[in-house]
């Protein structure tokens, strides 16, 4: 699931006119550049849900289910997956979100994106990384931390301390820690089998996760920009730009 139905306030006055996750950044959508990822790591269902300038969402997610059939165009090469949006009349935060959504997601765990997260992979695709540590026995949540150290663009505190064995606890008021959530998880969808019927943020389940020992997180390895307003989108356009010949280079 991908998660694009928030304001984008702090993007005006670029999302005015525009759902944040339709912003491009260097010539690609960030919510294209979320659901490209998605199709490289085998996801053949998805599900974007939209609130805000919806109507934008479903006619991109139109366009480029149409484009990814037609030939020669820059998507044909990709994993094509079915793509669905759920269209919520009211805000429902994060958690509300996925709730509604999941009769949409059947019964298996599943990934859960932020629609204008950016990044980019280390040595191996962070969604396949994340696949293959899930464990469904031990597992109701599994996120994806940046270190703060090297996240572009953020001066926060810090989410959650990765523990030994994996297990995420989160910091305490006036600690700082290491890491940060990056907006990329996998989710059981047993953790909101008994969701409120109010909107609700997905913490609420992670702090459910938490307290039973189930919510569990591994490090990114590599780069991640905040990318919450104008500047931020500017600056993260000329880091990509400046790491593109590395990242490419044989």
């Amino acid at each position: 699931m991908v998660l694009a139905a928030g304001l984008g306030l702090r993007m005006r006055p670029l999302s005015a006119r525009r759902p944040k996750p339709l912003i491009d950044v260097a010539g690609i959508s960030l919510l294209d550049r979320v659901l490209d990822r998605l199709e490289a790591a085998g996801v053949t269902d998805i599900v974007v849900n939209a609130h805000y300038l919806a109507d934008q969402i479903v006619d991109h997610v139109a366009a480029r289910i149409h484009e990814s059939s037609t030939p020669g165009a820059r998507h044909v090469c990709r994993q094509r997956a079915r793509i669905r949006v759920s269209v919520e009349t009211e805000r429902l935060e994060t958690g509300g979100g996925v709730a509604l959504a999941l009769p949409l997601l059947g019964d298996s765990p599943f990934f859960v994106i932020n629609g204008d997260v950016l990044w980019l992979d280390g040595r191996r695709p962070a969604l396949n990384r994340l696949a293959d540590v899930w464990n469904e026995s031990a597992m109701d949540a599994l996120l994806l931390m940046q270190p703060t150290s090297i996240a572009f663009g953020y001066d926060g505190e810090g989410d959650f301390l990765i523990g030994g064995d994996g297990r995420l606890h989160r910091r305490s008021n006036g600690e700082t820690t290491p890491h940060l959530f990056s907006g990329i998880q996998i989710l059981s969808p047993r953790l909101l089998a008994d969701a409120p019927a109010s909107p609700f943020s997905l913490n609420l389940v992670y702090d459910r996760a938490a307290a039973a020992g189930r919510l569990f997180g591994i490090a990114h390895d590599g780069h991640w920009f905040h990318v919450g307003t104008p500047a931020d989108l500017a600056q993260a356009e000329a880091e990509i730009a400046r790491l593109q010949p590395i990242l490419t280079a044989p």
